[in-house]
């Protein structure tokens, strides 16, 4: 049996779960959100916690029970905590600014890059080269800080890029000159 799919979710004070036509609805302080409950999955909610357990035995429904609660625990921490990533542009000359709900990033193309920021996502842009994405879906605010960071991956010989904060490039040597 999973070790993460038996440990129970704990709600905290003012989250609503509801369960209905193989949905789960999560709502809190920050707003709600809702997924699709995966096969051979089956969740309750019992004194102010919410199980997961399986239907069967089958390997496609052990392989989804620690996933489903993962899911499921990340939706309870987002409506009521949120997420956030911070990415860093390092480089010279390379800057971001926000336009309306678009950021624009000037990455030495010889154009401006526009980014639109999906529905559930903010952006704050501070010293015109870091980047913070936050939001309620861990899944989403990952996939958009990735999407961004993918406008120009780090150059490990340059040094230049945009990359995560916190996360470290070692430099490569040139090729060396005879």
């Amino acid at each position: 049996m999973s070790r993460i799919g038996r440990r129970p979710i704990q709600l905290p004070e003012g989250t609503r779960v509801e369960i209905k036509d193989g949905e789960v609805f999560v709502s809190g302080p920050k707003g709600s959100l809702k997924r699709q409950i995966l096969p051979g999955i089956e969740v309750r909610t019992e004194n102010n916690m919410i199980l997961v357990r399986r239907k069967d035995d089958e390997k496609m429904t052990r392989a989804f029970h620690g996933l489903m609660r993962t899911l499921i625990a990340n939706m309870v921490e987002g409506v009521n905590r949120g997420f956030e990533k911070k990415l860093e542009i390092v480089g010279l000359g390379y800057r971001v600014e926000r336009k309306g709900k678009d950021l624009v990033f000037y990455l030495g193309y010889s154009h401006p890059v526009h980014f639109s920021l999906p529905e559930g996502v903010r952006a704050e842009v501070e010293k015109q080269n870091i980047v913070t994405i936050s939001g309620m879906d861990k899944e989403l605010v990952g996939t958009v800080a990735a999407k961004i960071r993918r406008l120009r991956e780090p150059d490990v010989y340059k040094n230049k890029g945009i990359k995560y904060v916190g996360e470290v490039l070692r430099k490569k040597a040139g090729k060396s000159g005879k």
